[in-house]
C-alpha cells in the first residue's frame, strides 16, 4: 500500500495543554508515522501513512483536541512520503514571529489531587504537583515555544523518577514541562521581612498566619507567579496582633520569580517539606 505525507500546521491554544503528547498517542493508535513539534506559531506535524489513516488522523485532530486546547486553524498540505518508523515529539522550531497563545494556569486535576492526599505517594502534600492536565502555564512561561528551557523551571533538573515520567508516552506527565517532585522541584519557604527563612514554620502552608515574632512579614512565593505578603499590625483596641494582608502582586515575564523563587532558591532547596 502506497504511503502519503502531510504537513499539518495548527494554530491556537496548542502549547502547554498536553497537545503534542495527545497527537503522539493518537498517531500511534492509528498507525501514522512522523513527528510533531512546537514552534513560535503553534504546532507543526509531519505525518506519513496510507491515505485512509491520514484522513482519520486529520479528522481526530479537528474534533478531539484535549481540553483546554483550542484549535483555531488547521492547514494540511501534501508533502513527499517518507519511510519513517514510529511517531515522536521532535525538537521545537524557533523560526518566525510568535503568534501562539499560552493557556492560563490550570486548576489541580483529580489525579494530582489524589496524589497530594496519598501518604504513600512521593508527592504527598507537595504544593507544586502538576501534570499535562493541570498546573502552572502562562505565569511560568518566559518565551516561546513552550518548552521547559523557556520556563522558570529551566533551573530545576528532574530527578530519575520525574525524568522517567516525562519520557514515558503513556504517562500523564509525558512532556509535562513543569514536572517536579519534592526531590528535584521548588520548595515553599516562609521568609521574614529581611528575607531570612523561618525554619520553625515547617510546613509553611498551614502556619503562615503565625509568624515567630510580631515584626516578621511572611512572604510566600508561589509557582504561579504570585507573591503573597502578609504583615502584623497592632489594633487600637488591643495589644494583640491582627494579621493584615498588605499586597498580592503578580510578577510575570521580566522579573519572573515564580518557580525559581528568585533569590530564595538556595534557601528553599535546603528546607525540608
Amino acid at each position: 500500500m502506497m504511503n502519503a505525507g502531510r504537513r499539518i500546521r495548527i494554530r491556537g491554544t496548542v502549547q502547554g495543554v498536553g497537545f503534542r503528547p495527545w497527537v503522539t498517542r493518537i498517531a500511534r493508535e492509528i498507525g501514522v508515522a512522523g513527528r510533531v513539534r512546537n514552534d513560535p506559531q503553534g504546532v507543526t506535524i509531519e505525518a506519513f501513512g496510507p491515505d485512509a489513516a491520514l484522513t482519520t488522523f486529520l479528522d481526530r485532530l479537528r474534533s478531539e483536541a484535549p481540553p483546554p486546547a483550542r484549535v483555531r486553524e488547521l492547514v494540511a498540505t501534501a508533502i513527499p512520503a517518507e519511510s519513517a518508523e514510529g511517531f515522536f515529539i521532535d525538537a521545537s522550531g524557533v523560526d518566525g514571529a510568535p503568534t501562539l497563545s499560552i493557556p492560563p494556569d490550570l486548576a489541580t486535576c483529580t489525579d494530582c489531587e489524589r496524589e497530594l492526599l496519598d501518604p504513600q505517594n512521593r508527592r504527598h502534600h507537595y504544593p507544586f504537583t502538576n501534570c499535562t492536565h493541570c498546573g502552572p502555564r502562562y505565569t511560568i512561561a518566559t518565551g516561546v515555544p513552550y518548552d521547559r528551557p523557556a520556563t522558570t523551571m529551566a533551573g530545576f533538573t528532574m530527578c530519575p523518577d520525574c525524568a522517567a515520567e516525562y519520557a514515558q508516552v503513556t504517562d500523564r506527565r509525558y512532556r509535562a514541562q513543569p514536572n517536579a517532585c519534592p526531590r528535584c522541584g521548588p520548595r515553599l519557604a516562609v521568609l521574614t521581612a529581611s528575607g531570612s527563612p523561618v525554619p520553625e514554620l515547617d510546613p509553611p502552608v498551614p502556619r503562615t498566619g503565625r509568624p515567630s515574632t510580631t515584626t516578621d512579614v511572611p512572604l510566600i512565593q508561589l509557582a504561579r507567579g504570585e507573591h503573597r505578603k502578609a504583615t502584623t499590625s497592632p489594633t487600637s483596641s488591643s495589644s494583640s496582633q491582627t494579621r493584615r494582608a498588605i499586597s498580592t502582586s503578580r510578577s510575570l515575564k521580566a522579573s519572573m520569580p515564580c518557580l525559581s523563587m528568585r533569590t530564595a532558591i538556595s534557601a528553599m532547596r535546603g528546607m525540608s517539606m
